[in-house]
């Protein structure tokens, strides 16, 4: 026995010849951040499954059966899966599980993404399998969460070869970078001005400032900075009044929004008013604009100066 197996359950141990099982090393499993991305996956997933009276405790303990894992794709995609309902059998939690993770790739497949996980080790409650399941889930319904950044676990392969076991180690990466996962598949103009064009960009910034103090001057109220001014939701909430002539009721938003979840609510609402003045719904989510992500804040207000630039 290697030392790397210490911490190995003795039933992880009992392989057949050549067969491989893979495991989180113990230390990977106290790093911050990976105990943040698993905290934030569990709370996105009993967030959705509320109504469903689901509460999930442990991602490997309660998804390896499909049951939770169905619920939470009918509910994302708003369709219903021809399963079992309750399968207590191995082979039908597998077959379950199959109809599940199919429906997932036709979901992701014209992303192109790597599925990194099988029906076999999401029912081996295989951790990083099942992580790299919802991450991808999360990234392709644009869950509004906020994944660490950068998580990579160091993971154990056992193997056995000729009766003894065998361990290596690899590194495994489950996040990246926050534009990277939630907007790589949607490059448009920012990205350009962003990646080649600094100069061009600040242009874009001082013609959006000066739109958006043309009708906020109204109230009293100067823009010198989008990145931090639109962050809690309250200009862009009175902005949107003003360009689209009404008054918005206070009791709508928060004036002085103090904790994040308000200031999410604020600029929730305010992409809420900008799809009942017929724009398309923003590609920048709620809790990108609250995190001060410049790219985000642009393309919400480049959206309305479009529309409103020719406006009196």
């Amino acid at each position: 026995m290697s030392p790397a197996l210490a911490d190995v359950h003795p039933e992880d141990t009992q392989l057949e010849e050549n067969e491989e099982r893979t495991m989180i090393d113990p230390t990977s499993k106290e790093d911050p951040k990976f105990k943040e991305l698993v905290k934030v996956l569990l709370d996105w997933i009993n967030d959705v499954l509320v109504e469903e009276r689901i509460i999930v405790k442990q991602l490997e303990e309660d998804l390896y059966d499909g049951q939770v894992l169905q619920k939470l794709l009918e509910k994302l995609a708003g369709c219903k899966l021809n399963v079992a309902e309750v399968t207590q059998s191995e082979i039908g939690q597998k077959q379950k599980l199959q109809t599940v993770l199919e429906a997932v790739h036709d979901l992701l497949r014209p992303r192109g993404w790597a599925l990194r996980w099988s029906v076999d080790s999401i029912h081996g409650k295989n951790l990083v399998a099942i992580l790299h399941l919802l991450v991808s889930l999360a990234m392709h319904f644009r869950a509004p969460i906020r994944l660490p950044e950068h998580v990579t676990v160091q993971v154990v392969v056992v193997r056995k070869r000729e009766g003894l076991l065998h361990s290596s180690h690899i590194s495994e990466e489950l996040t990246t970078t926050t534009e990277m996962m939630m907007g790589r598949f949607e490059r448009d103009a920012f990205d350009t001005l962003f990646d080649h064009a600094p100069d061009k960009l600040s242009v874009v910034k001082k013609s959006l400032i000066t739109f958006v103090n043309k009708h906020l001057n109204k109230l009293n109220l100067e823009v010198t900075e989008l990145e931090t001014q639109f962050a809690d939701g309250v200009y862009l909430v009175l902005l949107m009044g003003l360009l689209e002539d009404y008054f918005v009721p206070l009791h709508n938003f928060y004036l002085t929004p103090e904790s994040f979840d308000q200031k999410v609510h604020n600029v929730s609402f305010a992409f809420e008013l900008m799809l009942d003045g017929g724009l398309k719904k923003p590609k920048a989510r709620p809790e990108d604009v609250v995190n001060l992500d410049l790219k985000s804040t642009l393309r919400v207000l480049y959206n309305l100066f479009t529309k409103y630039k020719n406006m009196e």
